[in-house]
């Protein structure tokens, strides 16, 4: 029979750290895989309508977003609702500018599948969203796409 040894000393052991890089590495990997780059910082302030027909867009990639909205800084740029390209706030005439960038930026093959996403708040009136699909068509961009939530359809009328 074995004999218990009661006086050997008593102590903690040491942690091996060899996979931990592995696992640091590991995790690293996965957040890198998972986490979204947001493409701008919005300056509107957005609050889509809400529609019962919604269908998703197929290539995110080709899509081109104009925010119109009530600016978050209401001392630096008003109450009326600006339009913001890119990171920007900008007026009805650089729009033009703007999706001239983006066709440069896209392939040559792309560029007919390219579609302008108009991101409105509810409250916006139809006049400046009006004045920025005729910037649009000047520019013989006619693929343009409403977004919304998906919601039910309000019997109020």
């Amino acid at each position: 029979m074995g004999k218990f040894n009661k006086n050997a000393k008593k102590g903690t052991p040491e942690i091996n750290t060899g996979s931990m890089s592995d696992i640091i590495f590991m995790l690293l990997f996965f957040f890198m895989v998972i986490t979204t780059m947001r493409e701008s910082t919005l300056f509107v302030r957005i609050n889509p309508p809400t529609a019962t027909e919604v269908q998703k867009l197929e290539k995110k990639s080709l899509v081109s977003f104009i925010y119109i909205g009530p600016p978050m800084d209401a001392q630096k740029f008003g109450t009326e609702p600006r339009i913001q390209l890119n990171d920007q706030i900008s007026g009805v005439r650089d729009i033009t500018q703007f999706i001239e960038v983006e066709r440069q930026a896209r392939d040559e093959v792309d560029r007919p599948m390219m579609t302008t996403s108009i991101k409105a708040d509810k409250s916006v009136k139809m006049g400046i969203i009006t004045d920025v699909k005729q910037e649009l068509r000047k520019m013989n961009a006619l693929k343009i796409n409403y977004s919304t939530a998906k919601g039910k359809e309000r019997e109020d009328y």
